[in-house]
């Protein structure tokens, strides 16, 4: 018999991917993996709201990296203004740089490497990685399969809601009397890691107007990393420069035509945690 593993992230669509089993009747477990890295907001909607409409969620951290007394000293800095443990700090203090989009290491370290981890421990026999992707969401969603065998997982991965709508997503939530999660109500497009490197300019945007504190945070994160790697700016690489978070918000500000970034995802480039159903992304709920 199958160990179906539903991948949760705090977004619509894993939601109602749950909320779908549920009313299948397949029997699940429910994991979040665990970056540090999230708004302070969807900690508490995983924590106390979202269980109550599919059930208990599993909390797994991903794996931390052994640092030296200087690092160490650094990433509780972090921490401690985080109020928790941070997998997402620790190894970019570890590695002196933050991801990109040529370098993906968050998705290795902070999800994949997590969900192996996570299937090892429980000594599951059939694993099935269950993921809330949807193929509306980009060109690149479109072109996946509902079902596959996933080589680097060892297991087979099943997307339900892979021709799910947007209303279909809506509807399941109405039908459970579910809220989505309250940063989807504020505007927020998507509710994963806070910010992601793969986010749209209108979600830097509406990061810099909704959290100035994470703003400042990242800045200061900034500039300690780039002490560690010896550049003069750390937080966003752009080919063979660098591109400082200060910049990113201001550019986020511009209108149509303003300065593009490559480390900003473009429609038809998807991180593999986006395929995995690893982190959430999309439109919000309310349009």
């Amino acid at each position: 018999m199958a160990d179906y593993i539903a991948s949760v992230s705090g977004g619509k669509d894993s939601a109602a991917m749950c909320l779908y089993l549920k009313e299948q009747g397949i029997e699940h477990r429910r994991v979040f993996f665990d970056t540090g890295w999230e708004h302070p907001v969807l900690y508490q909607y995983l924590k106390e709201e979202l269980p109550k409409a599919i059930g208990e969620i599993e909390w797994v951290t991903a794996p931390l990296p052994q640092l030296d007394e200087e690092r160490e000293a650094l990433a509780l800095k972090y921490e401690e203004r985080l109020g928790h443990t941070s997998a997402m700090v620790r190894w970019t203090v570890k590695k002196a740089m933050f991801p990109s989009r040529k370098r993906r290491w968050c998705t290795d370290l902070l999800k994949i490497k997590a969900l192996k981890y996570y299937m090892k421990r429980e000594r599951f026999e059939l694993p099935v990685n269950t993921v809330g992707v949807r193929a509306e969401e980009s060109t690149a969603r479109s072109k996946l399969p509902e079902r596959e065998l996933s080589t680097s997982l060892d297991c087979m991965v099943w997307r339900p809601l892979i021709r799910w709508t947007k209303q279909d997503v809506i509807n399941i939530h109405t039908r459970h009397q579910l809220r989505p999660c309250s940063l989807y109500l504020q505007g927020a497009d998507r509710v994963g890691c806070w910010p992601c490197i793969f986010c749209r300019k209108s979600e830097i945007r509406f990061l810099a107007e909704t959290d100035a504190a994470r703003i400042d945070l990242l800045r200061d994160l900034e500039a300690d990393v780039s002490k560690l790697c010896g550049s003069q700016r750390a937080f966003l690489r752009k080919g063979d420069g660098v591109v400082g978070v200060d910049e990113t918000v201001e550019w986020s500000k511009t209108s149509h035509g303003g300065k593009q970034f490559s480390m900003f995802r473009e429609d038809e480039i998807e991180p593999g945690c986006m395929s995995w159903g690893l982190c959430d992304t999309g439109d919000s709920v309310l349009g």
